[in-house]
């Protein structure tokens, strides 16, 4: 007998060799029909593999990420069969599930593949799918693999063939196709309902640019051509709020070929917004006893040398900076961590000193491929809301807990209402992607999760997703069309502080080293603000605007009064502009709503007279006739119910 252990603490007892089916079927019929795939001692398996010792045993179904993700992984390779059935002489290199779907590289060879091309290949997808074939796992030897792609003359399976040891190749096969693959695949194809293949992209080979470019394909499933349906409403929608778009449309950002790929310029009116969004966090920060600091854009190569990001990120930063002086060389900053520790060590530290808060709008840069590179998503240059807590052991979890509650103040700042706390941590089968020693990780990882559970945080636990020189904390925010990001995240480092001699005097007078905790609650400025413009379609809310009102005189007569209204409540740091074209009042007042400016203050004869603005709220209309001084209350108190501060 084996003892299964369900998510809820449940233990049964079953024969040995029980498989997840077979336990789904205990539990009831409709969770058999439903299941996917099943997580077994936090490895994902098939659903009819045996399962011979105890273990812990979660059951997977399309409401579950990992089973959504099984569901994906299945479709690539009913994709890859559909495309050997209709291009015999197509060579496969990889095909994973992704966040929304799945993909797969391909080689055509001479043959072309285009948009045209998908319908073709969805059809072939869904003929196959109604076979309901079963994916077969099946292990080989390392011999028989290569010799199997060889016969097909598959250079990319047999270049990946190379990095794997004899022992633990599988192959799976539905139907007519077989391919290498680890696993775990949906019980049939039969499960797959609606298809759509989305577009056609580019990929260089194992994303090397020195390598050959393949046709990657875009593609997802759904278990039900209604989820199928609601899927892409989603998808058009996202193209709506493009920050790429709504960009350029709201003179936010810009890039330039001549600066660079991957710099952002920001334009006057982001400049506002991003001055704003670090004026507040500069606010909140003071509040909670940061200090600011300024670091240099440089530094020695053996300042990351020592830090472990010259090992960790030299291949993706830029090439070292040879000064005049022979031997001498610096780096642009991947990170502003290495900067702070030197800050802290300018002078003698006590244990009453601790904690010490160290708080910088740092830039740092790093050399994302150019086929990476996604507006403000994904840049070469982006500045980080950093900060670096230095305490004492005794202090980390209340440390800790302060930072959660500031990215929460944040979040509810900005309209973010759904998200859940990932803690993230190292992978213990693969130790040597981090620096430390196990003690302090294990204490590390602790004081988070105590942290996170004393606050009350919904969290899920992901290996492998730590920082090399600690675990973390990461928050991952649903935006208004249910898109995850990554937002805000928080750190706890023994090592750094180890790495670079870090100490303070104890009340034993004793050296002491002490912890460093890494904070960033936006993150990267730039992605902080996509992501932002997304969530709320460029409308943003009325304290981070960088128009808030438009003055709109119905005619040149009002130019003065429109003057006079405006320059009052400048004077209050509201803040605008007057349209003063020669314009019908209709006109003024739809470009205003296109340009998403928060309130329109619309001036004539009466308003003069009765020294009153007519109020405007965009996507609300008419909010009748105020006085200025009235206006102005309304608009001080929405700007407290959206920050929480007066």
């Amino acid at each position: 007998m084996v003892n299964i252990t369900l998510p809820d603490g449940t233990i049964k007892a079953f024969k040995k060799g029980v498989t997840a089916h077979q336990i789904a079927l205990s539990i009831s019929e409709g969770l058999a029909r439903n299941i996917l795939a099943a997580k077994v001692n936090q490895e994902i398996w098939e659903i009819d593999r045996e399962i011979r010792e105890d273990a812990s045993v979660t059951l997977l179904t399309w409401n579950d990420d990992d089973g959504k993700s099984a569901f994906w992984h299945s479709s690539a390779h009913l994709m890859a069969e559909a495309l050997e059935a209709i291009y015999p002489n197509v060579k496969f290199g990889i095909g994973p599930p992704i966040e929304n779907g799945f993909y797969y590289d391909i080689d055509l060879g001479e043959e072309t593949f285009g948009e045209e091309d998908l319908i073709k290949v969805e059809t072939k997808m869904m003929e196959l799918a109604r076979q309901k074939n079963q994916f077969i796992r099946k292990s080989v030897s390392k011999a028989e693999a290569i010799d199997y792609f060889r016969e097909k003359g598959d250079e990319y399976k047999l270049e990946l063939l190379e990095d794997l040891a004899d022992g633990t190749i599988t192959f799976y096969t539905q139907g007519n196709f077989t391919d290498l693959c680890r696993g775990p695949h949906i019980p049939d194809t039969g499960r797959i309902k609606a298809v759509k293949l989305l577009n056609v992209a580019g990929a260089y080979w194992r994303g090397d640019e020195k390598n050959k470019m393949l046709t990657r394909i875009y593609g997802v499933t759904f278990p039900k051509q209604k989820e199928l349906n609601e899927h892409l409403e989603r998808l058009e929608e996202a193209k709506k709020r493009d920050h790429r778009k709504l960009g350029k449309e709201l003179e936010l950002f810009a890039f330039s070929e001549k600066v660079g790929m991957g710099l952002p310029l920001w334009l006057p009116k982001g400049t506002i917004l991003r001055e704003r969004l670090e004026k507040f966090m500069r606010n909140a920060q003071t509040k909670a006893g940061y200090d600011a600091v300024v670091t240099p854009h440089i530094g020695r190569k053996e300042l990351y040398v020592t830090s472990g990001h010259y090992d960790k990120y030299g291949e993706d930063s830029f090439q070292p900076i040879n000064t005049p002086q022979e031997g001498e060389e610096f780096l642009l900053k991947p990170m502003n961590c290495p900067h702070h520790c030197e800050i802290y060590k300018v002078k003698p530290r006590s244990y009453k000193d601790l904690p010490i808060r160290l708080a910088e709008f740092g830039t740092v840069y790093r050399y994302e491929q150019h086929g990476e590179l996604h507006g403000l998503t994904r840049v070469r240059g982006f500045t980080q809301d950093d900060a670096h807590i230095f305490c004492r052991p005794d202090q980390v979890k209340e440390e800790f807990i302060k930072v959660i509650d500031l990215v929460l103040y944040v979040f509810r700042a900005l309209g973010f209402t759904d998200y859940i706390a990932q803690i993230s941590l190292r992978n213990p089968e693969n130790k040597e992607k981090y620096i430390g020693e196990d003690e302090l990780w294990e204490k590390a990882e602790r004081e988070i999760q105590e942290a996170a559970e004393e606050k009350g945080l919904v969290t899920v636990t992901e290996l492998g997703e730590a920082a090399f020189y600690g675990p973390k904390l990461d928050f991952m925010v649903k935006d208004a069309l249910g898109r995850k990001w990554q937002l805000g995240t928080i750190q706890v480092d023994y090592n750094l502080p180890e790495r670079f001699e870090l100490e303070y005097k104890g009340a034993d007078n004793k050296m002491h080293r002490p912890v460093m905790i890494h904070r960033a609650p936006f993150g990267s400025i730039e992605r902080f603000v996509a992501v932002l413009i997304e969530h709320c379609s460029g409308k943003f809310p009325l304290w981070l605007s960088p128009d808030q009102i438009a003055v709109l005189p119905i005619s040149e007569k009002y130019a003065e009064y429109a003057q006079k209204v405006y320059d009052e409540l400048n004077m209050s740091d509201i803040r605008g502009f007057i349209d003063h074209r020669d314009e019908k009042i209709g006109r003024k007042i739809r470009d205003a709503e296109l340009k998403k400016v928060p309130f329109m203050l619309i001036v004539g004869e009466k308003e003069e007279a009765e020294g009153k603005v007519s109020v405007r709220r965009q996507g609300q209309g008419d909010l009748g006739s105020q006085l200025i001084a009235d206006f102005k209350s309304l608009f001080s108190q929405i700007i407290i119910d959206e920050t929480g501060n007066p």
